[in-house]
């Protein structure tokens, strides 16, 4: 959903959120699913112009740096169009209406999610809602746009219900340990989210098995190029 580009912190992750129409998955062992030692990804680049790749969709667990990547391929690659998803929940400092995130009020939410108007939409922590507007996706791909979606695990689910056609790219870091690092060093969470965030990204991360191709996060400029080489542009 989001990511949607994301807020600007330090890794710019997007939250974690709850599919309001599929179970959460059960939390696994760290160890189980350290991404240590990963190669980055193997499969082949979709081609140039491939109608069944022109959505791409980037989701991995929290604070794997979802947000940084895309505002990369947003900065150095013009030609790619990122969604901007909708929430409702109040705007951090730098964010901006419309660039970020589209701050809606919970009757705006309500009327989207009535409407159809939306891809797909999650409750986040119980909390605000988010959700990838459906108008802005259908306007790029008719436009033969290169497209990018960035959300979160429960969001491409929904995704790949509907356009099981998408290209799904898995994030990952390049271990547990580093993970954790870079959510206690954003700062931006009490004690208690951050357990929490990291209890769901332990499920998350085994999710991986359902992308068509993984990426690792061990640098920013090489995951960006690597995600741009997949959605089948030069870099």
């Amino acid at each position: 959903m989001s990511t949607d580009p994301d807020a600007p912190s330090v890794d710019g992750t997007e939250p974690i959120a709850t599919d309001p129409a599929a179970s959460d998955p059960a939390a696994t062992d760290p160890a189980a699913t350290d991404a240590a030692g990963a190669e980055p990804a193997t499969a082949q680049p979709a081609a140039t112009g491939d109608a069944q790749r022109r959505l791409t969709v980037l989701a991995g667990p929290t604070a794997v740096g979802k947000g940084t990547v895309s505002a990369a391929v947003r900065r150095l690659y013009p030609q790619v169009w990122l969604s901007v998803s909708a929430t409702t929940r109040a705007p951090r400092p730098g964010e901006v209406d419309g660039v970020h995130y589209h701050f809606v009020d919970d009757a705006e939410f309500d009327r989207m999610v009535a409407a159809g108007e939306l891809l797909e939409w999650a409750v986040v922590h119980r909390r605000a809602r988010y959700g990838t507007p459906r108008g802005p996706v259908q306007q790029a791909l008719e436009e033969g746009r290169a497209a990018l979606l960035e959300i979160d695990l429960q969001g491409a689910r929904q995704v790949r219900r509907s356009m099981p056609e998408a290209h799904f790219v898995f994030l990952a870091p390049p271990s547990w340990d580093e993970l954790v690092r870079r959510l206690v060093g954003r700062g931006t969470e009490t004690a208690e989210e951050r357990e929490r965030r990291l209890a769901t990204a332990r499920a998350e991360l085994a999710a991986e098995p359902e992308f068509d191709v993984t990426i690792v996060n061990d640098d920013v400029g090489r995951a960006t190029a690597e995600l741009v080489r997949q959605m089948g542009l030069p870099v």
